[in-house]
């Protein structure tokens, strides 16, 4: 049987383990992480298309489990003017998912090994040897080594992986945003059940409420990019105080009421992005995910396109012949939709721009998206792509 090595436990790595192994295919997920990921205390949203990939391999129910559901959109302006207000998407009976990466991670990883898959903590990539053969031979910090058939890089944005691929790809871009994220139960704000209330003043601000009162919410903070050291060393305090000013003279008042509720850590992120990646694979070694294209999260779709990779990937690897045939077609399907993700997803420039894009036709291409785990896949030529 063909073994995967899989480089990467976050959101890709396991899905793409399970999708390999309904596809007959197996695999071990080497994460770097001794418990977790980067970037744990975040939430985020898989859409429409995100859990129809996770439906195509049965794996949509423990995440349904552990999330709650957000179905409803809704935009603001900071005089509190609502511009655009309806669903996500199609209601299919599941609608978009909300739910913490942490337990998202959780969720996965326990699936992963309910199936009897297998992922190893506290091995980061160094290396990669090609064999004459085509097998290809991962070297780790801790000084193992493990051999497979083929390598999925699914290690993320700052990917060793990638670099492994090709040691002159350009490296990440600042997207001109850094995120403060937090959670608070406080019951004198504006709630926002079942709808994530997204405000254009200030800045950007979006909010929703789960189930038990808890209101997750998202500021963008705008400029230069910060460094660790400098987000390391802000407190709570000062990152509500330096938050809450960007709203302060909007009329629509909620960023202001949830920020300053915030009692528990505030988290902070700098986004990068990648616009284009020259080459997705090389030999036996492949990229799915942010490590073969990252877009800012405004969309909400960075996790449900690292899905869709998954089960394509999946897919190609299971009906065509070969390596190169297999990764290259799952290229060529990907690629245009990935790309046009990123474009679509940056930050609007004017009130004009983003109520354009707020439009529901404007966004049916991103979820009106279906994987029929039953179809086919034929090589596809290299002039054409979906």
């Amino acid at each position: 049987m063909t073994h995967a090595l899989i480089i990467g436990g976050g959101i890709a790595g396991p899905v793409t383990a399970m999708a390999l192994r309904k596809a007959g295919i197996s695999s071990t997920v080497y994460e770097a992480y001794p418990i977790g990921g980067d970037d744990i205390g975040a939430f985020l949203m898989i859409m429409h298309n995100g859990m129809d990939a996770l439906r195509a391999i049965g794996a949509d129910e423990p995440v349904v489990a552990a999330s709650f559901r957000t179905d409803n959109a809704e935009y603001l302006d900071g005089a509190g003017n609502v511009f655009s207000r309806g669903p996500f998407g199609p209601d299919d009976g599941v609608g978009p998912r909300t739910l913490t990466r942490a337990d998202l991670y959780r969720t996965l990883h326990d699936e992963l090994r309910r199936r009897g898959g297998r992922i190893e903590h506290g091995k980061r990539l160094s290396g990669v040897v090609t064999r004459a053969d085509g097998r290809v031979v991962a070297a780790f910090d801790d000084g193992t080594h493990a051999e497979g058939d083929l390598l999925i890089g699914a290690d993320g944005i700052h990917s060793v992986t990638r670099s492994l691929i090709d040691p002159s790809a350009p490296t990440p871009r600042y997207a001109g945003l850094n995120i403060a994220y937090g959670y608070t139960g406080a019951s004198d704000i504006p709630l926002s059940p079942n709808t994530f209330r997204m405000i254009r003043g200030g800045s950007g601000f979006g909010h929703t409420t789960s189930p038990e009162g808890v209101t997750f919410w998202v500021a963008h903070l705008p400029g230069a990019p910060l460094d660790k050291a400098e987000i390391a060393a802000t407190t709570t305090a000062q990152w509500r105080e330096r938050a809450t000013k960007l709203f302060a003279d909007d009329a629509e008042t909620t960023a202001v009421r949830v920020i300053d509720s915030t009692t528990d850590e505030i988290m902070v992120s700098v986004i990068h992005e990648i616009p284009s990646l020259p080459h997705w694979h090389r030999d036996s070694m492949v990229l799915v995910g942010d490590a073969a294209h990252a877009a800012s999260p405004l969309e909400g779709q960075g996790a449900s396109m690292a899905l869709e990779d998954s089960v394509i990937l999946a897919q190609c690897l299971r009906d065509l012949p070969g390596l190169p045939e297999a990764f290259g077609a799952y290229e060529r399907i990907r690629r245009s939709r990935v790309e046009r993700l990123v474009a679509f997803s940056g930050r609007s420039a004017t009130m004009a721009e983003a109520k354009d894009k707020a439009r529901p036709e404007r966004r049916s291409w991103l979820v009106d998206h279906h994987i029929d785990w039953d179809t086919h896949i034929t090589e596809i030529p290299a002039s054409t792509s979906n």
